[in-house]
């Protein structure tokens, strides 16, 4: 995939693909509602900005063109697997409540899902229809919500982010609309691996947590390279095999 315009990194605040891009000599801009990370560009709401494009009206969409790619690190915290626990009686958090509580947790967690599914499939009509290119990423458990719900397959699951220098495993895929990704093999284990008790929160970080979903950035790298400029890196990998889209 070739980028003559600029990437547009949705939902992300700490900077990471984002930076990555532009050491590649690729311009790019971090889009979220928060700038914890002093990294954010365009402090946004997507949601509705989302909301409002698909209904018509003007919108941040407005101003990608054709020669630009969006990559939306979509929020999971009603699509992963901790978040399907949520939705059994037997849940942990719930057993201090009554049954009628219960049931009204999960009644209020499944509207909040559905808002969120469905201004992901909001996102992606809106990009398919004028023709935008557009990578959403998610995590891949066995329990994800998207896995059995969303409206195409993806066409990237990295099964295991250790391979490409990432901190967790995290099973994760990436849906790719109106491109197609590359495929390389930037494989780059040289950490060790996280887990969610070795956070500094320890259990209380959650899957969702801020320190559970950092990427590093030598995964960034080695993602953009293998799966979406073909870039090939034999300072990290000798052999590879890149098929340029």
């Amino acid at each position: 995939m070739t980028i003559k315009g600029v990437v547009h990194c949705f939902f992300e605040q700490s900077g990471t693909f984002k930076n990555e891009f532009i050491k590649l000599g690729i311009q790019a801009l971090d889009y979220d509602i928060q700038n914890d990370f002093g990294e954010t560009d365009r402090l946004i709401d997507l949601f509705n900005e989302i909301d409002t494009a698909y209904k018509g009206g003007q919108s941040i969409f407005d101003k990608i063109e054709e020669d630009d790619l969006i990559i939306a690190f979509y929020p999971c915290i009603y699509f992963c697997a901790t978040s399907q626990m949520a939705f059994y009686l037997s849940c942990t958090n719930y057993r201090c409540l009554s049954f009628d509580e219960k049931i009204r947790k999960i009644l209020e967690r499944a509207e909040k899902r559905e808002d969120f599914y469905k201004r992901l499939i909001k996102l992606c009509a809106v990009c398919e229809k004028r023709g935008l290119r557009l990578i959403v990423e998610n995590p891949w458990s066995e329990q994800t919500y998207l896995k059995a719900n969303f409206i195409k397959v993806p066409e990237v699951v990295d099964n295991n982010r250790l391979l490409r220098g990432d901190y967790y495993k995290k099973p994760t895929a990436y849906w790719y609309w109106n491109c197609e990704p590359t495929y390389g093999e930037s494989y780059q284990k040289d950490k060790k691996a996280k887990t969610i008790m070795s956070s500094k929160q320890g259990k209380q970080a959650g899957v969702c947590s801020t320190e559970r979903s950092m990427i590093s950035p030598d995964y960034a790298r080695n993602f953009i390279c293998d799966f979406i400029i073909g870039k090939k890196q034999p300072q990290i990998c000798e052999q590879m095999t890149i098929f340029d889209v």
